[in-house]
């Protein structure tokens, strides 16, 4: 192999082709690649994409591979690498890319362009000088970089969000002496200096620029408002090395007492390796204001805190499978609530460390609660603290006298919890209850063998916890199990329990419901023929629970067929201590949609005796039939069942017929049948009335159908399903059908019998129109709510809906129109709207209006309030140069009319309103001015954020420095 390695590829052997040998030679180190990457536990492939010239080298005991040619590309995973001369070194575990090259992240969709970069495969990291990084967000040059999984560092650092516009020179950039660049999340630059139009102009000891992160982008929002008077809220990111950011909150109310508060929103990804995250959020905030029992603003004084801290890190211990793990959190939430809240106040903390051992686990949690007492039962139990020991399960083995298995746990603590009530020393002490408790769970198995197919089983479960006050609950629970299977499937199965549940715990969560009993159990699984089981069963409890006069004696029956064309279910258990069948359901379908399709069962030949088997004569080959059903179109489901409570339960049967051809065409039809019968409830005025006995109680029909034939110039479906309740009288249903790309729809949902002084029975609906989503849409809907006895709608309404959509053009309309009905004197229009935009190049116009109607009291004398809402025009212009435009100008018209019995409540004239947008592509300024409330807003937009930097309206400033989305 070596040899031929060695060997040009751009001088082929005599007799082969060039292309030929190019090929096997890349072949040969592609799976050489593969397979010395692969050999390690972070293993990455290696995918050679285009290559001139493969070499195998050996230097100084190290084998590198050259791979080189005028367009040279490698797949590393999914990371993409360009370059002239790739030397893989494979003893070192390195890529080098010698001269310029590039290289493409697939995880943070980086390029990274540079002179002589190095790629460790085994740590992940790249190494370079000279190299420029780029992606969605920025573009970052670095005098020499040096990249790991998660960080890239840049000494001689150069970046800006502009690099993408195409603009020379770039609006604003930073250059700093160090970077560091965590991708999607954050930039660091220290000692940076920010430029204008690349001139220096501030220097700034350290940069913080979120990456794709609005939680953490900078915020400052000036108001002013009664009672706070003038309000400043800040919020600052900050950063403190590689591994902790944080936002300084800030906050200024003028008129509160005291006026200043603030706090801090901190997070740390592994400052140290004890700590694996930690977040904390904390915020002192002046109390506000409250009103007072005259209704004017009332002071308080002090803080409202809300605090949430949080840790979960690792420690090391010796001995241990792993490090011990630990989990803090604690919080305090005030802030929002009212004074008289009984969580005002409260702090939580939840502690918990466990460490696990080769032979057992230990765990310490410690829950608390800090503050004013608690006035109410607590919601949790209080752990401080409780330790936790849990042997891991061990067995041993006897040999031949079978296997011992064991499991143990044991818990100590102090805990205070909510009081059992049933517990008199415990109720004495209030809502609440404090003490310690020590329990012990274990659980013990014996498992052997006894003769073929036959094994003994017996295990016992414990539970005994102890209480600091002398109280104690038990929970045992002891049983013995005998199993022979004999003809593969068939079992027989005797086990006796005996459990014990007693004692009275001072806590509610735990509490024990006493109970005393033996259940002897006896089962029988069979197959006494091919698709069939049949199981009988029989329980006896030797005590008699609470409630109970007899001691429970069940037995029951089951079994399935399923043999085409039968498929059954059944199950039945009669209780012998009070002679009453206890329960019992049933399943019987009869239909096989194969039985009209003959199956080839191949000819076998013959086979001689031997000395453990008789001979077995040929037999020629022959069709099969699955079952003899002489419907294959044709199904029939019966089910039922039996309660002691309910008694016979309703019968259902169902028929369903089926297209041999398409499957999914079928129709059926089932109905449900009481046997017992049971009165007809009536409704009427005063009161309700009984009627006759209806056995049967519902009625329901299901299709779907679709057309076989021309189904591309004419495809039609039908769907649809109804169904009636007959003990209430209930219909409701829901057709459709779809035919060349129409839909016509009609569903109803009425009470067949309603109290004559109610006057709508349910709703009737049809439409017809389009599918959704499709370029043009319409539809047409009519209906609304309907009576039965008046036969007729009480307030029909008509609806109607356009839109349509072509490249730079949309246009949408709908209506809504009241028609007249037995209780809707009027035709009148309800509801109405239209929408239209046209766009052609960097022009674009647009308009919009909506009016709705609502009436109020009683006809003739209602009153109807009338609101019209238009923006009749609004125009927007984009201008510049470059493919982009720099500035957008945008016109409106915008009024609201509003009427009450037609009498107009405002008189405000129709008002202009001027928007401009200066869009430098990583920033913008904004700008809009109202004519008719004589307001003009000022804001600045930079990547990902746009901020309110002026507000004049009606001649009062304001300066709010707050996100808002411009109305334009």
């Amino acid at each position: 192999m070596k040899q031929l390695m060695k060997q040009r590829s751009g001088k082929p052997r005599a007799g082969r082709p060039a292309r030929s040998t190019r090929r096997g030679r890349r072949a040969l180190l592609a799976a050489l690649l593969g397979l010395t990457l692969l050999g390690g536990a972070q293993a990455r492939t290696v995918k050679i994409i285009t290559a001139q010239t493969l070499e195998l080298r050996n230097q100084d005991g190290q084998e590198i591979v050259i791979i080189a040619g005028e367009n040279v590309e490698i797949r590393l995973d999914d990371d993409i690498i360009k370059a002239k001369r790739v030397e893989f070194n494979r003893t070192r575990r390195t890529l080098t890319l010698v001269g310029y090259a590039t290289y493409h992240t697939a995880k943070d969709g980086q390029d990274l362009k540079g002179n002589d970069l190095v790629v460790d495969l085994g740590s992940e990291a790249l190494t370079g000088q000279d190299v420029l990084i780029s992606d969605a967000d920025l573009e970052i040059r670095g005098a020499a970089v040096e990249r790991v999984p998660g960080q890239l560092r840049a000494q001689g650092g150069y970046f800006t969000p502009c690099a993408k516009c195409g603009r020379t020179p770039n609006d604003y950039a930073f250059r700093a002496q160090q970077l560091v660049v965590y991708p999607g999340d954050r930039l660091i630059a220290y000692r940076a200096q920010l430029l204008i139009a690349e001139r220096p102009v501030l220097y700034l000891p350290v940069v913080v620029l979120p990456l794709n992160d609005q939680a953490r982008q900078p915020r400052l929002a000036v108001g002013r408002g009664d009672p706070d008077g003038l309000t400043v809220e800040a919020d600052l990111p900050f950063s403190v090395g590689s591994s902790v950011l944080g936002t300084t909150l800030l906050r200024y109310y003028q008129y509160r007492s005291p006026s200043f508060g603030g706090g801090v929103d901190l997070h740390a990804y592994a400052p140290n390796r004890l700590i694996d995250r930690a977040d904390l959020y904390f915020l002192a905030l002046p109390k506000p204001f409250l009103v007072g029992s005259d209704g004017e603003p009332e002071r308080q004084s002090g803080y409202d805190l809300d605090l949430n801290f949080s840790v979960k890190g690792r420690v090391p211990l010796m001995l241990a499978e792993k490090d011990m793990e630990y989990a803090l959190n604690v919080v305090r939430r005030d802030i929002g609530l009212p004074p008289e809240d009984k969580s005002r106040g409260v702090t939580l903390v939840d502690f918990s460390a466990q460490a696990d051992y080769p032979r057992f686990s230990a765990r310490l949690n410690y829950n608390d609660r800090f503050g004013p007492p608690p006035e109410q039962a607590l919601s949790r139990e209080l752990r401080h603290p409780e330790v936790i020991v849990d042997v891991k399960p061990f067995t041993v083995s006897l040999g031949g006298l079978g296997d011992v298995s064991a499991d143990f746990k044991f818990s100590a603590g102090q805990y205070t919890a909510a009081s059992n009530p049933l517990s008199r020393s415990a109720s004495l002490q209030g809502l609440n209850y404090t003490t310690s408790r020590l329990e012990e769970v274990h659980a013990l198995s014996y498992t052997r063998p006894l003769w073929r197919g036959a094994e003994i089983a017996a295990s016992n479960t414990f539970t005994g916890r102890y209480y600091g006050n002398g109280s104690r609950t038990v929970q045992l629970e002891f049983g013995v199990k005998f199993t022979q299977r004999w003809a593969g499937s068939n079992t027989f199965t005797v086990e006796q329990r005996y459990l014990r549940y007693e004692g009275t715990s001072p806590f509610a969560f735990d509490v024990v419901s006493r109970r005393l009993s033996a259940p002897l159990d006896i089962r029988v699984d069979t197959v006494p023929v091919r698709d069939t089981t049949f199981s009988v069963t029989y329980t006896r409890d030797g005590f008699r629970q609470p409630g109970q006069k007899e001691r429970t004696q069940v037995f029951g029956v089951s079994g399935s067929v399923n043999r085409k064309p039968v498929s059954a279910y059944y199950n039945l258990s009669y209780d012998f201590a009070t002679d009453n069948l206890s329960s019992g359901s049933f399943s019987v379908t009869v239909g096989d949609p194969d039985s009209g399709k003959l199956t080839l069962v191949p000819a076998t030949p013959a086979l001689l005796a031997t000395p453990t088997a008789p001979a077995v004569p040929a037999r020629a080959a022959y069709y099969r039939r699955s079952s003899a059903w002489p419907f294959p179109n044709l199904s029939f489901t019966v089910s039922g069942g039996y309660a002691l409570q309910t008694r016979i339960q309703p019968v259902t049967v169902k028929a369903t017929v089926t297209d041999g051809g398409a499957r999914t065409n079928y129709f059926s039809v089932s109905g449900t049948y009481d046997l017992q019968g049971q009165a007809e409830t009536l409704r009427l005025n005063g009161g309700t009335l009984q009627g006759e006995e209806r056995n049967l109680t519902n009625l329901d029909v299901n299709y779907s159908a679709s057309a076989t034939f021309d189904t591309v110039l004419n495809p039609l479906s039908v769907s649809g399903s109804e169904s009636l309740n007959l003990r209430d009288p209930y219909l409701s249903g829901n057709h459709n059908v779809n035919w060349r790309g129409f839909t016509f729809n009609t569903n109803h949902s009425l009470d067949l019998e309603t109290d004559p002084a109610t006057k709508e029975s349910g709703t009737v609906n049809f439409s017809v129109g389009n599918p959704a989503g499709s370029a043009t849409n319409w539809n047409l809907n009519y209906g609304g709510p309907y009576d039965l006895r008046r036969v007729g709608f009480t307030r029909p309404q008509l609806t109607a809906a356009f839109k349509t959509t072509v490249p730079g053009q949309r246009l949408a309309a709908s209506a809504s129109v009241n028609l007249r009905g037995l209780d809707q004197p009027r035709t009148e229009l309800a509801r109405a709207s239209l929408d239209a935009a046209w766009q052609k190049g960097r022009f674009a116009v647009s308009g919009q209006a909506t009016y709705s109607r609502v009436r109020s009291g009683e006809y003739p004398n209602d009153q109807a309030s009338d609101t019209l809402v238009v923006d009749p025009l609004r125009v927007g212009v984009g201008l510049g140069k470059g493919p982009r435009p720099d500035v957008y100008l945008t016109a409106s018209l915008r009024q609201t009319f509003r009427y009450v019995g037609g009498v107009r409540q405002d008189d405000k004239p129709i008002s202009p309103v001027f928007g401009l947008t200066w869009d430098r592509c990583c920033w913008a300024l904004q700008g809009e001015y109202d004519v008719g409330l004589k307001r003009l807003r000022i804001a600045i937009g930079l990547p990902g954020q746009t901020y309110s930097i002026f507000d004049r309206l009606d001649g009062s400033n304001s300066y709010p420095f707050k996100p808002y989305a411009p109305t334009y």
